[in-house]
Protein backbone atom coordinates (compact mmCIF):
# COMPACT_ATOMS: atom_id res chain seq x y z
CA UNK A 1 0.00 0.00 0.00
CA UNK A 2 1.16 3.73 -1.12
CA UNK A 3 1.41 6.29 1.53
CA UNK A 4 1.01 10.05 1.09
CA UNK A 5 3.15 12.22 3.20
CA UNK A 6 4.99 15.38 3.08
CA UNK A 7 8.37 15.63 1.66
CA UNK A 8 10.62 16.36 5.08
CA UNK A 9 14.46 17.73 5.32
CA UNK A 10 15.47 14.30 5.77
CA UNK A 11 14.15 12.66 2.40
CA UNK A 12 16.68 15.01 0.55
CA UNK A 13 19.47 11.99 1.56
CA UNK A 14 16.79 8.96 0.44
CA UNK A 15 15.72 9.91 -3.10
CA UNK A 16 18.93 9.14 -5.14
CA UNK A 17 16.65 6.08 -6.40
CA UNK A 18 14.00 8.48 -7.31
CA UNK A 19 16.25 10.98 -8.66
CA UNK A 20 18.86 9.18 -10.54
CA UNK A 21 16.91 8.93 -13.90
CA UNK A 22 18.22 10.58 -16.69
CA UNK A 23 14.76 12.00 -17.45
CA UNK A 24 14.25 13.54 -14.01
CA UNK A 25 16.10 17.21 -13.20
CA UNK A 26 17.36 17.32 -10.11
CA UNK A 27 18.49 20.26 -8.33
CA UNK A 28 20.41 21.62 -5.78
CA UNK A 29 19.55 21.52 -2.15
CA UNK A 30 18.39 24.92 -1.42
CA UNK A 31 15.92 24.59 -4.67
CA UNK A 32 14.23 22.12 -2.98
CA UNK A 33 14.13 23.37 0.55
CA UNK A 34 12.70 26.99 -1.37
CA UNK A 35 9.71 24.69 -2.32
CA UNK A 36 9.52 23.29 1.40
CA UNK A 37 9.38 26.43 3.26
CA UNK A 38 7.12 28.30 0.40
CA UNK A 39 5.01 25.56 -1.17
CA UNK A 40 5.07 22.65 1.70
CA UNK A 41 1.26 21.52 0.32
CA UNK A 42 2.98 20.98 -2.64
CA UNK A 43 5.41 18.84 -1.58
CA UNK A 44 4.54 15.58 -1.13
CA UNK A 45 6.03 11.68 -1.00
CA UNK A 46 4.80 8.49 -1.91
CA UNK A 47 6.15 5.66 0.49
CA UNK A 48 6.19 2.17 0.18
CA UNK A 49 5.30 -0.31 3.25
CA UNK A 50 9.31 -0.53 4.16
CA UNK A 51 9.62 3.28 3.83
CA UNK A 52 11.28 3.13 0.75
CA UNK A 53 10.57 6.71 -1.45
CA UNK A 54 8.89 5.96 -4.71
CA UNK A 55 8.00 9.43 -5.98
CA UNK A 56 7.47 12.82 -5.29
CA UNK A 57 5.93 15.85 -6.51
CA UNK A 58 7.22 19.15 -6.13
CA UNK A 59 4.82 22.07 -7.17
CA UNK A 60 3.53 25.77 -6.07
CA UNK A 61 0.57 27.95 -6.90
CA UNK A 62 1.43 31.63 -9.04
CA UNK A 63 0.16 34.11 -10.87
CA UNK A 64 -2.09 36.96 -11.44
CA UNK A 65 -5.79 36.81 -10.06
CA UNK A 66 -7.00 35.82 -13.89
CA UNK A 67 -4.46 33.15 -14.57
CA UNK A 68 -4.01 31.91 -11.11
CA UNK A 69 -2.82 28.27 -11.20
CA UNK A 70 -1.33 25.33 -9.82
CA UNK A 71 2.35 24.41 -11.07
CA UNK A 72 3.92 21.22 -11.45
CA UNK A 73 7.87 21.66 -11.11
CA UNK A 74 8.63 17.95 -10.42
CA UNK A 75 7.18 14.61 -10.69
CA UNK A 76 9.41 11.67 -10.58
CA UNK A 77 8.50 7.90 -10.09
CA UNK A 78 11.51 5.74 -8.83
CA UNK A 79 11.95 2.91 -12.03
CA UNK A 80 10.51 -0.26 -10.41
CA UNK A 81 7.21 1.67 -8.83
CA UNK A 82 6.22 3.19 -12.52
CA UNK A 83 3.15 2.12 -14.68
CA UNK A 84 1.53 1.18 -10.91
CA UNK A 85 -0.39 4.48 -11.10
CA UNK A 86 1.75 6.30 -8.49
CA UNK A 87 2.26 9.28 -10.30
CA UNK A 88 -1.85 9.74 -11.31
CA UNK A 89 -2.17 9.64 -7.60
CA UNK A 90 0.29 12.41 -6.50
CA UNK A 91 -0.70 14.31 -9.87
CA UNK A 92 -4.31 13.96 -8.22
CA UNK A 93 -3.15 15.30 -5.04
CA UNK A 94 -1.73 18.49 -6.47
CA UNK A 95 -4.49 19.13 -8.49
CA UNK A 96 -7.08 18.81 -5.10
CA UNK A 97 -4.59 21.57 -3.51
CA UNK A 98 -4.69 23.98 -6.03
CA UNK A 99 -8.43 23.42 -6.47
CA UNK A 100 -8.47 24.37 -2.86
CA UNK A 101 -6.43 27.46 -3.10
CA UNK A 102 -8.74 28.65 -6.28
CA UNK A 103 -6.70 28.51 -9.27
CA UNK A 104 -7.77 28.22 -12.97
CA UNK A 105 -5.69 25.56 -14.26
CA UNK A 106 -2.23 23.29 -13.32
CA UNK A 107 -0.05 23.42 -15.43
CA UNK A 108 3.58 21.64 -16.37
CA UNK A 109 6.19 21.55 -18.48
CA UNK A 110 7.83 18.22 -20.07
CA UNK A 111 10.69 17.43 -22.67
CA UNK A 112 9.09 17.10 -26.40
CA UNK A 113 10.97 13.82 -26.16
CA UNK A 114 9.80 11.98 -23.55
CA UNK A 115 7.26 10.64 -25.17
CA UNK A 116 5.93 8.37 -22.70
CA UNK A 117 5.80 10.99 -20.08
CA UNK A 118 3.27 13.06 -22.56
CA UNK A 119 1.11 9.96 -22.85
CA UNK A 120 0.38 9.71 -19.02
CA UNK A 121 -0.31 13.31 -18.87
CA UNK A 122 -2.92 12.96 -21.30
CA UNK A 123 -3.92 9.77 -19.68
CA UNK A 124 -4.34 12.74 -16.66
CA UNK A 125 -6.65 15.02 -18.85
CA UNK A 126 -3.78 17.33 -19.80
CA UNK A 127 -3.59 19.02 -23.34
CA UNK A 128 -0.74 20.65 -24.78
CA UNK A 129 -1.53 24.61 -24.25
CA UNK A 130 1.95 25.91 -25.98
CA UNK A 131 5.72 24.45 -27.04
CA UNK A 132 8.48 26.95 -25.25
CA UNK A 133 11.35 26.51 -27.65
CA UNK A 134 14.68 25.78 -26.03
CA UNK A 135 13.20 25.10 -22.50
CA UNK A 136 16.02 22.28 -21.33
CA UNK A 137 19.69 23.38 -21.46
CA UNK A 138 21.96 20.58 -23.09
CA UNK A 139 23.83 20.08 -26.31
CA UNK A 140 21.40 20.40 -28.38
CA UNK A 141 18.98 22.57 -26.15
CA UNK A 142 15.25 20.84 -26.28
CA UNK A 143 12.46 22.29 -26.34
CA UNK A 144 9.15 21.71 -23.99
CA UNK A 145 5.18 21.47 -23.95
CA UNK A 146 3.57 23.43 -21.41
CA UNK A 147 0.79 20.93 -20.87
CA UNK A 148 -2.43 22.37 -18.69
CA UNK A 149 -5.64 20.70 -17.17
CA UNK A 150 -8.80 23.19 -16.44
CA UNK A 151 -9.75 23.08 -12.86
CA UNK A 152 -13.18 23.52 -11.80
CA UNK A 153 -13.11 26.96 -11.90
CA UNK A 154 -12.50 27.80 -15.56
CA UNK A 155 -15.88 26.07 -16.67
CA UNK A 156 -15.52 27.52 -20.05
CA UNK A 157 -11.98 25.77 -20.32
CA UNK A 158 -10.48 29.24 -21.85
CA UNK A 159 -7.10 28.54 -19.92
CA UNK A 160 -6.20 25.69 -21.33
CA UNK A 161 -7.10 26.90 -25.59
CA UNK A 162 -3.69 25.82 -27.28
CA UNK A 163 -1.59 29.00 -28.67
CA UNK A 164 -0.83 28.15 -32.34
CA UNK A 165 2.75 29.63 -32.23
CA UNK A 166 5.95 28.35 -30.32
CA UNK A 167 7.06 31.14 -27.42
CA UNK A 168 10.64 31.60 -25.75
CA UNK A 169 10.25 31.06 -22.47
CA UNK A 170 11.05 35.11 -21.75
CA UNK A 171 7.70 35.04 -23.48
CA UNK A 172 6.14 33.04 -20.69
CA UNK A 173 4.11 34.38 -17.84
Amino acid sequence: MTTLRPFNCDDLFKFNNVNLDTLTETYAIPFYMQYLAHWPEYFQVAESPTGEIMGYIMGKSEGQPDSWHGHVTALTVAPEYRRLGVAGVLMNWLEEISEKKDAWFVDLYVRVSNTVAISMYKSLGYTVYRTVLEYYSGDPDEDAYDMRKALSRDVEKKSIVPLEHPVRLDDCD
